[in-house]
C-alpha cells in the first residue's frame, strides 16, 4: 500500500472526524502495582484486563484498527522472571480470548519479529491469526518483539537487496516504497497514538507511521484506562486540526 502521509487532505478542527487507526503504548503496569504494594506481575495481569476492555470498546466505538504495544524488542532486558510472566499472560490471553475475538469479528494481526518467541507461543499466534483472518469488523494489531528502528532497518535492507538485484531503481525509491515494506503495510495510516502513565516519549514505537499522527499523553496508568478514557481520546482527536504540513 503506497500512501505518503503528506498526500492526505487537511481536516479542520471541530470536524468531528473519528480516527480509523488508534495505537496505544500501554504504560504504567508496574507503577499501578507499586502504588498498591503488589508485585509487578499483578500490574501486568490488570494490564491484560485493561487490554480486554479496550479491545471491546474499540469495536463498540467503531475503530477500524487498534494497535497495542505489548512487548518491545528492548523488553528482553527486563528480569527473566518478568519476561516469563509476560509470556504466560500472552499464552493465556490467546487461549482464553480467541473465541470471543473470533465471534466479535475481530481480526488478529501481529507486528514485530514474533517468530523469535518460544515455539509454542509462535504456533498459538499463527493459529489465532489464521482463525480470525476472515474477520473484518475490527483489526487488533499486537506489537510483539517490536521495535520501530528495527522495522525500518528490515525495510531498508529489503529495498537495498532489490536495488542490488536490479529490480528497482534506487533513485526512484519514495515514501510509498518504504511504507510497502513495513509491518503495517496493509493497514490504514495511523491517526492517533496514545501513551498512558504520563510519560511523553514514543519508545521506539511506530516512528515512521507516527509522522503525522496526533499524539496524546494521558496521566492514567494503563490498568485504569477504560472505555470512557478511550472515548474521550477519540473525542479529543475530533477537535484537532490536521494540516499534514499544509495550511
Amino acid at each position: 500500500m503506497k500512501q505518503a502521509a503528506t498526500a492526505q487532505q487537511s481536516v479542520p478542527a471541530g470536524a468531528g472526524r473519528a480516527p480509523r487507526h488508534v495505537a496505544i503504548i500501554m504504560d504504567g503496569n508496574g507503577r499501578w502495582a507499586k502504588k498498591r504494594l503488589l508485585p509487578r506481575a499483578a500490574g501486568h495481569r490488570q494490564g491484560v484486563e485493561a487490554a480486554r476492555r479496550i479491545v471491546r470498546a474499540a469495536g463498540e466505538l467503531g475503530l477500524e484498527v487498534l494497535t497495542l504495544y505489548a512487548f518491545s524488542s528492548e523488553n528482553w532486558r527486563r528480569p527473566a522472571t518478568e519476561i516469563s510472566d509476560l509470556m504466560g499472560l500472552l499464552r493465556r490471553f490467546i487461549v482464553n480470548d480467541i473465541d470471543e475475538l473470533a465471534e466479535a469479528g475481530v481480526r488478529l494481526r501481529i507486528i514485530g519479529d514474533y517468530h523469535a518467541l518460544e515455539p509454542d507461543v509462535v504456533a498459538m499466534i499463527d493459529s489465532a491469526m489464521a482463525r480470525t483472518a476472515g474477520n473484518s469488523k475490527t483489526t487488533l494489531v499486537i506489537a510483539l518483539n517490536y521495535g520501530a528502528q528495527q522495522e525500518l532497518v528490515r525495510a531498508v535492507r529489503s529495498l537495498a537487496a532489490d536495488a542490488l538485484a536490479g529490480k528497482i531503481d534506487p533513485l526512484a525509491i519514495d515514501t510509498g516504497d518504504i511504507d510497502a515494506r513495513l509491518d503495517t503495510c496493509d493497514l490504514p495510516p495511523l491517526d492517533l497514538l496514545i501513551r498512558t502513565s504520563g510519560e511523553k516519549r514514543l519508545s521506539n514505537f511506530l516512528l515512521w507511521q507516527a509522522a503525522y499522527a496526533e499524539l496524546l499523553f494521558v496521566d492514567t496508568l494503563w490498568p485504569d484506562f477504560d472505555r470512557d478514557a478511550l472515548a474521550e481520546a477519540i473525542a479529543h482527536f475530533g477537535q484537532r486540526e490536521r494540516r499534514f504540513g499544509g495550511l
